[in-house]
């Protein structure tokens, strides 16, 4: 494991290539969303699909090929949340992508200016993706009660 103890983190090898490996993030299972926490969770998935997610899963939607690489990093993503064992949230989903993106800024990664090639998406750009497809199919967040 990287990153120390206790840190949840493991370095998972990179596709042949040479591209960037991500850093699988998990989440204690002790940790308890706050209505802050929640809703700077909401605004890291509302940018990356402002970002990506939206141009990205209708060209996915075009693209079986796509969509096949985004459904084989979704199964990913969801395996290293341990989605299988609890419900995945959008707290740890925003957490999986704020991990992901600091490793690959570290290794030199910055992110597409302008519209995106879905044509060819490099590794990293798949997986955000597909957080973004598991982002979508989470229930919607019930409205904030009104304050008193």
């Amino acid at each position: 494991m990287g990153g120390g103890p206790g840190t949840g983190r493991r370095a998972e090898a990179a596709p042949a290539g040479g591209r960037l490996a991500s850093i699988l993030m998990r989440v204690p299972f002790n940790r308890v969303a706050t209505p802050a926490v929640t809703d700077s969770a909401d605004a890291v998935l509302a940018a990356l699909a402002a970002s990506l997610g939206t141009a990205g899963l209708a060209a996915a939607a075009a693209r079986p090929g796509l969509l096949a690489e985004v459904d084989q990093h979704a199964a990913a993503v969801r395996d290293s949340l341990d989605g299988d064992a609890r419900p995945l949230t959008r707290a740890a989903l925003a957490g999986y992508v704020e991990g992901v993106r600091s490793a690959a800024r570290e290794h030199g990664w910055r992110a597409p200016q302008g519209p995106t090639d879905w044509s060819e998406p490099d590794w990293l750009l798949t997986r955000l993706l597909a957080v973004c497809a598991l982002a979508e199919s989470l229930p919607a967040r019930p409205p904030a009660a009104p304050p008193r």
